[in-house]
């Protein structure tokens, strides 16, 4: 019988309970339950099936659901409850917290899912279909297979090793992660039929924040979407936001979406899309997977520019390209700055060649007068990404990597623009 491993920290009454369930120690949260405790949130933490002191074996995103429904059901016969489960967790956290909602609709009164990483399709390919590589690599070298996390150690000499299959090919569930699909349709089902609220908590800089703003968008029920200047690390004071809109739980409606700019202020993400024609000052390059873009810079990219006026970008970005490849199935990545100001980035896999767009990461940037959009396009984001070996099969098994002969022939970027500083907003029941 597996045995899950929890701490409760008490409120000073009974009422709502925070779950938060981790595979990352739950000795790490203490502070943070102690912080819901204070503010009338009883606290559970919890190690996942087989981390730490949880017995049973790990097998990262199979038993979450059940055994978050197990802790659920524990929670609601305990002294300290009255009045519902709220689900907390950033990254593997939140896809806890989410299917233990899901589970448990009857009990739980409302989601708080920063950072998500939503499964294991999820975490291994991007939307555009192209294979994450680094955060990967490096999140089975410290955590997979394994009950306690092994000592922190330098991982860059296997992200050359090919096929990527052989990597960690001696851990359990490394081959399944690689083999599942982007999405879980189930889970997904359930997520549009959600009847509880949502604060979906997202970094402009966050490798899943695609995944969050579809989290957010796809959620059944009242949802809040913020995006903050942050990555997979959440920033400074998202705890006050936590518990302000936790507070606000019995009078929470509808749906919004808010970004943070420059300046720190939120502000509504730009509804209104702007085209921007960009000139294609090079075209023609090499996608090299031995010498891969942004490692190896020369003749390796194509480089757009244009002026763009000023306003504010709040939001994601695209950008439309008529380009093509002399490959079976060609990665297109875009690197995007303003002035001297990094934007964003997005990666598509694409067959042939043909007019297409690649999605962005959202951005929240103060745009001067007459700045500069510089776009840079490459066949390849190494190592964030997986080399695609221009030969049709998958990065995950292929040996054979051939170069790819590229042409850029036109390029538009589509901005989530604002004029000015109009839309300053604010969710109401968020005071931080």
């Amino acid at each position: 019988m597996t045995e899950l491993a929890l701490t409760v920290v008490q409120a000073a009454k009974p009422g709502p309970v925070v779950l938060i369930r981790t595979p990352y120690g739950r000795q790490n949260h203490l502070a943070e339950a102690e912080g819901w405790a204070r503010r009338g949130f009883s606290c559970v933490v919890g190690d996942v099936r087989g981390r730490f002191e949880s017995t049973g074996d790990f097998r990262p995103y199979v038993h979450e659901r059940s055994d978050g429904a197990t802790v659920v059901d524990w929670i609601v016969r305990q002294q300290f409850y009255d009045g519902g489960v709220l689900l907390v967790g950033g990254s593997y956290a939140a896809y806890c917290a989410i299917t233990a909602a899901l589970a448990r609709p009857e009990v739980a009164i409302g989601v708080i899912a920063a950072v998500p990483a939503l499964g294991q399709g999820e975490t291994v390919r991007e939307p555009g279909g192209a294979a994450r590589l680094e955060c990967r690599v490096g999140w089975w070298s410290e955590h997979g297979d394994t009950r306690i996390p092994r000592p922190a150690a330098s991982f860059q000499h296997l992200l050359t090793q090919k096929p990527i299959r052989d990597i960690h090919s001696d851990l359990a569930g490394w081959n399944e992660v690689w083999a599942a699909p982007r999405r879980a349709p189930e889970l997904w089902d359930e997520i549009g039929k959600a009847r509880m609220p949502l604060l979906a908590v997202g970094g402009l800089a966050d490798p899943f924040a695609a995944d969050t703003i579809e989290l957010a968008r796809s959620w059944g029920a009242s949802a809040r979407l913020l995006l903050g200047p942050w990555g997979h690390e959440l920033g400074r004071g998202i705890g006050r936001v936590y518990v302000d809109w936790a507070r606000a739980l019995g009078r929470l409606t509808g749906y919004k979406e808010l970004i943070s700019v420059a300046d720190g202020e939120w502000r509504a993400i730009a509804p209104v899309r702007t085209r921007i024609e960009m000139t294609v000052e090079q075209g023609d390059f090499v996608a090299d997977p031995d010498c891969p873009y942004p490692t190896h810079r020369s003749g390796s990219f194509a480089v757009l520019k244009a002026v763009v006026p000023q306003g504010e970008i709040r939001g994601q970005f695209a950008v439309e390209l008529c380009a093509h490849a002399d490959c079976a199935d060609a990665d297109w990545v875009v690197h995007a700055w303003l002035d001297d100001v990094y934007l964003g980035h997005g990666i598509r896999r694409v067959c042939g060649s043909r007019k297409f767009i690649v999605d962005c990461t959202p951005a929240g940037v103060i745009v001067a007068k007459r700045a500069e959009l510089r776009i840079e396009v490459a066949g390849h984001n190494w190592p964030r990404h997986a080399r695609n070996p221009h030969t049709g099969e998958d990065p995950f098994t292929a040996d054979t990597l051939l170069p790819s002969k590229r042409i850029v022939l036109a390029a538009t970027a589509v901005l989530a623009w604002a004029a000015g500083d109009t839309g300053r907003a604010r969710v109401e029941e968020i005071t931080a």
